[in-house]
């Protein structure tokens, strides 16, 4: 525990280069969740050109970062997609993307399992198309499941399957173990944030204090399921989870949205955790430099916190779930094992910020998928 504690003290001051990076390659999508976190749906015309990307990846390469994690929107709706993940690979820089599988089809599949140091995530929100659907779409959970068949069927190797908790998921843990089983693939549990869309859901979505009560002890028991320390508000019930439990934003993670700007995590896409752009300096120049990442590096205030026994097991929690529910970042976390989040939105009378751009369509999501 003290080595645990030593590194995680080394993490919290930043280092020299994120562990991983989070790089949304455009806000094209082609479904319309509800918890999108950063609303996607529309092309942003000013992305990245594909010659501005694979300069990004020649420096990513350059600061010998551990890997990306490539996400949108939908990522392989780019033309230059594979051109970009091949250029990547072929840097050595490990590629892990996220996608809902739409455009996933036998060919495609076969080329990503022809690629080294590349990391599929395929997207669902429940264990049925019932509960899956109703966030992501009609037809979407068919689509992730036809592009799961796909990539076991050319033998792509360990996948995995990434769910966000939501109140209704969260009640089939045992079937995602189980799916995810049959595919020989592995699990991923992601927290639902109030980011992007999910701002406008997350009050009806996030799961009670009981169930994630019972997600902590499930979890527990299962080391081997991927959480990417999505869950360390709840390590103050007890043992910690299997993680750095803090807050890596701008000290070993940050994201770089479609344009370029680059954020201090991927769930505060807003102009208060903008740090700078990649195309004014680099990304390494925003990493070192930027003056949001600096104030991130400084030790942490308790704040509120500060008389709850259990702050160095929590680290106040989720900086994201508190700005986007109207808290202060001295707040507890919104959820709060203990209730004091819950406490504290109930005395907070303010207004929720939102994220600075929405690219949300309005094409019914149930069309979405053609």
């Amino acid at each position: 525990m003290v080595a645990e504690n030593s590194l995680r003290d080394r993490f919290e001051h930043g280092l020299a280069a994120p562990i991983c990076l989070t790089w949304e390659l455009t806000y094209a999508c082609n479904l319309a969740c509800t918890h999108c976190l950063s609303s996607s749906g529309r092309r942003d015309p000013r992305e990245l050109s594909t010659v501005e990307a694979k300069a990004l990846i020649d420096e990513i390469a350059a600061m010998q970062i551990f890997y990306v994690n490539i996400g949108g929107g939908e990522p392989m709706i780019r033309r230059d997609f594979f051109e970009l993940v091949e250029y990547a690979v072929n840097r050595r820089v490990g590629v892990k993307f996220s996608t809902n599988g739409t455009r996933i089809d036998a060919r495609s599949a076969r080329r990503l399992a022809s690629l080294d140091y590349l990391d599929v995530q395929v997207s669902i929100d429940g264990a049925d198309a019932l509960t899956s659907d109703r966030i992501r779409g009609v037809g979407s959970y068919d689509a992730a499941r036809r592009a799961m068949d796909h990539l076991a069927q050319a033998h792509f190797g360990p996948f995995k399957i990434s769910v966000v908790m939501t109140r209704h998921s969260v009640e089939q843990l045992d079937e995602f173990e189980a799916l995810a089983s049959s595919y020989g693939a592995q699990l991923r549990l992601t927290r639902l944030r109030p980011s992007g869309r999910g701002v406008e859901v997350w009050q009806e979505l996030h799961p009670t204090r009981e169930q994630n009560r019972r997600l902590y002890r499930w979890l527990l028991e299962r080391p081997n399921v991927l959480t990417g320390d999505s869950f360390f508000h709840l390590s103050a019930l007890g043992s910690p989870l299997e993680g750095l439990n803090l807050c890596g934003a701008g000290r070993v993670v940050c994201l770089i949205d479609p344009v370029g700007d680059v954020y201090a995590c991927p769930f505060v896409i807003h102009d208060e955790f903008l740090a700078g752009n990649v195309r004014e300096a680099g990304f390494g120049s925003v990493w070192r430099t930027s003056e949001l990442f600096r104030s991130l590096r400084e030790p942490g205030n308790p704040g509120a916190c500060a008389s709850c026994g259990s702050f160095d097991a929590c680290r106040g929690g989720c900086m994201a779930a508190k700005f986007f529910t109207g808290l202060e970042m001295s707040d507890p976390d919104p959820e709060c094992v203990f209730g004091h989040g819950e406490r504290a939105l109930e005395l907070r009378v303010t207004i929720r910020p939102i994220s600075s751009s929405d690219h949300s369509t309005r094409v019914p999501v149930a069309l979405a998928l053609r």
